[in-house]
């Protein structure tokens, strides 16, 4: 059987039939891995911090919507990332991270919620979240406020709940998250990568 040889960077790559090796070829202390970032995003804001992520590793990486994953193994850290719905993890996500977060499987958070990050509540929605990857590893959480959909607002405008209404005028989310915040992401991502090689 023909021996196939793909030299990168930093990684040198035998591969025979469908079996693939990866050998390490590096200077002291750098690691290869090879990273999954997938994101569930309605309104655009959760794939705007997957794109800042995924631009920051320094690794063989594949970005994907999380519809479009099937099989998470094979990866040495898988970054996910979702919105907030009603406070926590809608259904699409906890069934996603219950099937994926398994056998202590190294994974990252990350969430965006319409709310301010200082928001006493937030705490709470992230908690939710983590509960639901609690099968794997969790190397780190990171949220970020992003933009508030105007069907949402409405939403809220509209409910009987008065705090919810006071949300919905107080909405300080337009045009989140910015540069600032995807900056914040980004260094989310090197920390995490630099926990793995540690």
């Amino acid at each position: 059987m023909a021996a196939k040889y793909c030299l990168a960077p930093q990684c040198f790559r035998l591969s025979i039939g469908l079996r693939a090796i990866s050998l390490m070829r590096l200077r002291p202390g750098v690691m290869i891995m090879k990273a999954l970032v997938t994101y569930q995003s309605s309104t655009g804001n959760t794939k705007k911090v997957a794109e800042a992520i995924y631009a920051e590793l320094q690794c063989e990486k594949v970005i994907r919507p999380i519809k479009d994953v099937d099989d998470a193994s094979g990866y040495d850290i898988i970054f996910m990332g979702f919105p907030t719905h009603q406070f926590g993890a809608d259904k699409k996500a906890v069934e996603f991270m219950k099937k994926h977060c398994t056998g202590g499987r190294k994974v990252a958070l990350f969430i965006t919620h319409a709310a301010p990050e200082d928001n006493p509540e937030v705490a709470g929605w992230m908690t939710k979240f983590k509960e639901a990857a609690s099968g794997a590893e969790v190397l780190g959480l990171f949220d970020c406020q992003g933009q508030m959909s105007k069907g949402v607002n409405l939403i809220l405008h509209l409910s009987t709940d008065k705090k919810m209404r006071e949300w919905a005028k107080v909405d300080n989310s337009q045009g989140q998250p910015d540069e600032a915040r995807l900056k914040k992401a980004r260094d989310f991502a090197a920390g995490v990568l630099k926990k793995i090689e540690a």
